[in-house]
């Protein structure tokens, strides 16, 4: 089951998508974040994937409706947004899985999972909220961030549950030995670099997409967070 799905957030709603398993009960729940072309095709064909193996998927674009799309435009809306209020935007969406409203959500303990910048937020949550589970990055900057109120580096050392982060070693955009001081820096985490894959290799859509690493990336995400959320409660029906 799958679909654009608005996500309330405040007194409005954020553009979402949401890809669950068609069956009957609640099941482990990723908070996907878009990085800084807000929900594309990758991101739903990511939720899918998630959907098929058992974890449902909320794409949540925290930047506000109107802000529109586009490389140039995507960077002026992350720059307006603060932490603070992205950090807010993924309370918000979390108290939402834990409504009535919602029956197929394992909502007590959620996942992040975070594309490019959309990553920093996911570490960040994973640093301050105790409904945040686990939390993986895939080609999230580490360094650049130093004049936001939450510089990513600060907060690997805070980040006491399980991180997967996921990197191509010939990114032109994060030096590798970035990623080698991340994983010095979080002990909850497990730090890997593809060798050879390029900044985006993860998205099919792009230049850069490697298949080989991407897939490989895909099976360790499955895993890590089949592993790190609670397991699907089935409903018995009839």
């Amino acid at each position: 089951m799958y679909g654009a799905f608005p996500v309330p957030v405040g007194s409005g709603y954020r553009s979402g998508y949401l890809a669950r398993p068609d069956k009957a009960g609640r099941y482990p729940t990723v908070l996907l974040l878009p990085g800084l072309e807000g929900t594309t095709a990758h991101e739903k064909s990511v939720a899918r994937g998630f959907a098929r193996k058992g974890i449902a998927t909320v794409v949540v674009d925290l930047y506000p409706p109107d802000a529109g799309t586009g490389h140039a435009t995507g960077i002026a809306a992350y720059n307006a947004l603060t932490d603070g209020e992205a950090l807010r935007s993924l309370d918000e969406a979390a108290q939402f899985l834990e409504s009535p409203d919602v029956d197929w959500s394992q909502s007590d303990r959620l996942g992040l999972l975070g594309f490019d910048v959309g990553g920093r937020f996911a570490l960040i949550a994973a640093a301050h909220r105790a409904w945040a589970a686990s939390a993986a990055v895939i080609s999230t900057p580490l360094t650049g961030d130093e004049q936001r109120r939450y510089p990513v580096a600060d907060m690997l050392e805070h980040v006491s549950v399980p991180v997967l982060g996921l990197y191509g070693a010939a990114d032109d955009l994060i030096a590798a030995e970035s990623v080698d001081e991340a994983q010095s820096r979080n002990q909850s985490g497990s730090w890997l670099l593809y060798e050879g894959a390029g900044h985006a290799f993860y998205d099919e859509a792009a230049d850069e997409f490697d298949p080989a690493a991407a897939a490989d990336a895909s099976t360790r995400l499955a895993g890590f967070f089949t592993q790190t959320l609670p397991a699907a409660v089935l409903s018995e029906l009839g």
